[in-house]
């Protein structure tokens, strides 16, 4: 990737985990970088309107065969990934907003007052239970990445992902060979958990929470008796701070965005689509179009702006298909699908021995009980001698 040394040294020591201290400074930087992305939509949508500055085609055909020779042209050297739970669904991880089998459709055993009180954090802190009772069906560990995940490793493997963006808590992105540099968890991650007192912030380990949830306990804090909760990022709660610096430092140098899984509907996540240069293609596989904007909401900053269909469209490609078969054509017109299959193949193998190993070392553990010690009782008129 095109970055200079001194800058991948600073890269390098960034923080894997979001800095959920620096709530002041997450506050500034979210202020900025939303007048930033009020800046940067106007200045393209006047440009591109009134003609003051023809964008440079980047792409031969708005399709997915011509992002396709467009990298392997070799001047797409840094890729940027937005994903969302689109990408997570054919791991059997439901994603939020589908009718009828989305999450938020499927909450009533809970009793909630709306479906996205699961994740207030106003809520959390009053009835924490529908969260944890939650949190044990869809808890990391329980899956499989899905072909997706191991297409965007692929852009890795081969150098050229500058970063993937993830608006998920699942941690699949993790499982299937991504590493703290290569992730922004926008919303958060169970990898860590802090108590929710601002006074005491104690920070806890996965298998701690682990513990504590799937034993149907309330995880406390043992220093103040607050309740302690994973590291996502719930309604009324600043994004991590290291998602505003770095994309500042990501989207002025990405070559190409592909976007995966998200219905673009959450701010500040869904403005990240407008802060690529005018003449960066934006690529969308997805069940449907998203992420274009009506001129009054774009004026005001939201939504991404995307445009597929004028006559005016110029790199923006939709790839309409579920996120796994969306990657096995672009694969495929990439010349990697043998490869992206074999790497799925392998890596699920891999998964399922590790779990067949854990369940042999549970199933020996409960079996081996430990034989008792008989005590020989003393002989009729005999006394046991101490010594």
């Amino acid at each position: 990737m095109s970055e200079s040394g001194d800058q991948t040294k600073r890269e390098e020591e960034e923080p894997d985990t979001p800095d959920f201290e620096a709530e002041s400074d997450d506050s500034s930087d979210e202020g900025e970088a939303s007048g930033d992305s009020e800046m940067d939509f106007l200045r393209n949508l006047f440009s591109r309107t009134l003609g003051l500055s023809p964008e440079e085609k980047v792409l031969d055909d708005l399709s997915l065969e011509g992002v396709a020779r467009y990298i392997q042209s070799g001047k797409c050297k840094n890729i940027i990934c937005m994903v969302g739970a689109g990408i997570s669904t054919s791991a059997g991880i439901p994603d939020f907003r589908s009718p009828g089998t989305g999450l938020y459709a499927n909450l009533q055993k809970y009793n909630l007052p709306y479906p996205e009180a699961i994740f207030q954090i106003d809520y959390f802190k009053k009835h924490p239970e529908p969260f944890f009772a939650l949190a044990r069906e869809l808890y990391p560990g329980q899956f499989k990445p899905t072909v997706c995940h191991y297409f965007i490793r692929m852009l890795k493997d081969k150098g050229l992902l500058r970063r993937c963006y993830s608006q998920n808590i699942d941690t699949l992105e993790r499982v299937a060979g991504l590493e703290g540099e290569d992730l922004i968890e926008a919303h958060g991650t169970f990898h860590t958990s802090h108590c929710v007192s601002l006074f005491c912030r104690k920070e806890y380990t996965m298998d701690w929470m682990k513990e504590k949830i799937f034993s149907e306990d309330i995880p406390k804090c043992d220093a103040c008796n607050n309740l302690v909760k994973p590291d996502i990022v719930f309604f009324g709660e600043n994004l991590p701070a290291r998602f505003f610096t770095t994309m500042k430092k990501d989207f002025p140098h990405c070559d190409l965005l592909i976007i995966m899984g998200t219905s673009l509907q959450v701010q500040p996540f869904a403005s990240l689509v407008s802060r690529v240069p005018n003449s960066c293609p934006r690529l969308l596989i997805n069940m449907e179009k998203t992420g274009q904007s009506e001129f009054g909401m774009g004026l005001l900053g939201f939504g991404g702006g995307m445009d597929f269909d004028s006559d005016k469209a110029y790199r923006d490609v939709a790839h309409l298909s579920t996120c796994d078969d969306g990657c096995l054509a672009f694969a495929e017109l990439l010349g990697w699908k043998g490869e992206l299959e074999e790497l799925v193949k392998r890596e699920h193998a891999l998964i399922d021995s590790k779990d067949s190993k854990k369940k042999d070392e549970k199933t020996k553990q409960s079996s081996e009980t430990p034989e008792k010690t008989k005590v020989a009782e003393p002989e009729a008129g005999k006394s046991e001698k101490t010594e």
